[in-house]
């Protein structure tokens, strides 16, 4: 039977709570224990599918095509469980379905409440995962902090697990915050009236997790321990790591968290086994090369709206035994400045990522134009592989003004277009291609040659396709289209010709990127921008 642990937060948002939860699952994977994780958002939204990046960071996409929480990509970078639209919960998901259920009459004429109906629709999305077969432990963590009133109904449902599969089976581990006033000093209070307001919903935390700068002192964990009552060996210190994020399930582990894990929820498992995860640790600290990768793009102001894209370029480095040093270029500067080659100086490598809307559009052409001209290393991912096939098209081609329909509904030459069975669909969203298909590719490519294979599966997010209207004239004009969908309907990848590393991919292959397994194309490009490096200091 399935054990349960429930991640929670207090304090204040954003302490990393993702994180520890992937972190937790890692080292519960090392010890040989299948696990699946489980984000709760309490957003009313259904999905982050529509929300600005700024608002919430990158979407990030099962292979199901749900359009998730960025928490679900630390998941898949620090654990190999199965994420799918059933691994995201949030408030709207909820709601929709328990409205559902009373228009069908499905209750039988009672009154619909927060409590049975909404926890009990909450529980049953919990279990419908964690009871799957071979699940030994489900991670769920709660969005949001202790308080909120969002959260409530997702709190009052994990209290309520505790009766309905035993407390032998439900572990909650409570992340906190311990500040440093002036000075320095460390004040636990916070964390206590954290704790005490968990209690006050009926949940005693077993573990804490407690971040704080630095490691925290014996004294200072016993008195957190004494004002809790959470046991002192449970209070862990979740410091501040020195060098990458990837440290944490080791300094985790070290504390003993995971022993305190299997001991309380009596886990039949083997020995903790992180040498793998080390040895990855290891190669990223003592990586003595730097590479710089422009990422030229338009959410540059929140770092996490290009999550996976940084996380893979760490990964690539990893790869190459080099560490990267990303230079943010913000598409609408380039666009703005008189003389825009002055961005792009000293870097060894450009990425555009994905994107939706026509700001910062022309700095990107005027991006990738250098790229093209420069020999300069170039990766264009969904959004970057349209700007490819604009430039091309404007700048080889002489196709003047040629534009994407997204961009100028009434482009001379609409080289990006939607494809006409989507044109009349107004759901936002109905016309995206999401989720995971294969991509086959042309004998000879490089694209194939890096993969090593013909074909391949990867994550899609985009609506707009490079017209098949102007496919036969891109490629007479030199423009390698290098992939296909394997009914070769529609373009998947595309290259320029004469040039050492210019590719552009419709799908997005950092969605799949690990540290213990850095995506192909990543390492290829970061091993390219290393010999461009190379090259220029000759």
């Amino acid at each position: 039977m399935s054990k349960y642990i429930f991640v929670t937060g207090g304090v204040c948002s954003s302490l990393g709570k993702g994180v520890a939860a992937a972190s937790i699952g890692n080292i519960l994977e090392s010890r040989g224990l299948n696990i699946q994780m489980i984000k709760i958002d309490p957003y009313i939204n259904v999905d982050a599918g529509t929300m600005s990046p700024y608002q919430h960071g990158e979407v990030y996409v099962t292979d199901d095509g749900a359009e998730t929480d960025l928490d679900l990509g630390n998941y898949s970078r620090f654990t190999a469980s199965r994420l799918s639209k059933n691994n995201s919960i949030t408030t709207g998901q909820i709601y929709r379905e328990v409205i559902r259920k009373e228009r069908e009459g499905q209750y039988l004429g009672k009154t619909v409440q927060v409590i049975p109906h909404v926890t009990d629709e909450i529980k049953r999305r919990i279990t419908m995962v964690g009871e799957e077969q071979g699940v030994d432990v489900a991670i769920v963590e709660i969005g949001g902090t202790v308080g909120d009133i969002e959260s409530i109904p997702f709190l009052e449902a994990a209290r309520q697990f505790i009766h309905d599969v035993g407390k032998n089976r439900v572990l909650f581990i409570h992340l906190t915050l311990v500040p440093a006033v002036g000075g320095g000093e460390f004040k636990t209070k916070p964390t206590q009236h954290s704790a005490k307001a968990l209690r006050e919903i009926g949940i005693q935390p077993d573990i804490l997790l407690c971040r704080a700068a630095k490691p925290l002192s014996e004294e200072m964990r016993r008195k957190i321990s004494l004002f809790t009552n959470v046991e002192l060996d449970s209070v862990i210190s979740a410091y501040d790591v020195k060098t990458t994020i990837y440290e944490i399930p080791v300094h985790f582990s070290k504390q003993n968290l995971d022993e305190i894990v299997v001991r309380k929820l009596n886990l039949k498992c083997g020995d903790t086994n992180l040498k793998k995860w080390d040895n990855t640790i290891k190669t990223y600290i003592e990586s003595n090369k730097t590479v710089r990768i422009g990422i030229v793009g338009k959410y540059l102001n929140l770092h996490d709206s290009y999550k996976s894209i940084f996380e893979a370029l760490i990964h690539a480095g990893i790869a190459n035994k080099a560490k990267i040093e990303l230079v943010k270029i913000d598409s609408e500067n380039v666009e703005k400045k008189a003389g825009a080659d002055s961005c792009f100086e000293g870097i060894h490598g450009m990425l555009i990522p994905g994107g939706f809307g026509e700001r910062g559009i022309e700095g990107m052409i005027t991006a990738a134009c250098y790229a093209r001209n420069h020999q300069l290393p170039y990766f264009g991912i969904c959004l970057g592989m349209q700007i490819m096939v604009i430039e091309y098209a404007r700048n080889v081609l002489d196709f003047k003004n040629a534009n994407s329909t997204e961009f100028v509904p009434q482009a001379k030459y609409p080289v990006i277009s939607l494809l006409e069975e989507q044109i009349d669909i107004k759901l936002y969203g109905g016309t995206m291609r999401l989720g995971r298909s294969n991509s086959k590719f042309k004998e000879n490519s490089l694209i194939r040659q890096i993969y090593g294979q013909e074909s391949v599966g990867e994550r899609h997010r985009h609506r707009y396709e490079v017209s098949n209207q102007y496919r036969k004239q891109l490629q007479e004009g030199g423009l390698i289209i290098s992939g296909l969908t394997p009914d070769e309907e529609l373009v998947e990848s595309v290259e320029w010709p004469s040039h050492p590393w210019g590719i552009g991919v419709q799908f997005h292959p950092e969605f799949v990127s690990k540290p213990t397994e850095p995506h192909p194309l990543f390492s290829s490009f970061v091993a390219y921008s290393l010999a461009f490096s190379d090259k220029i200091k000759k």
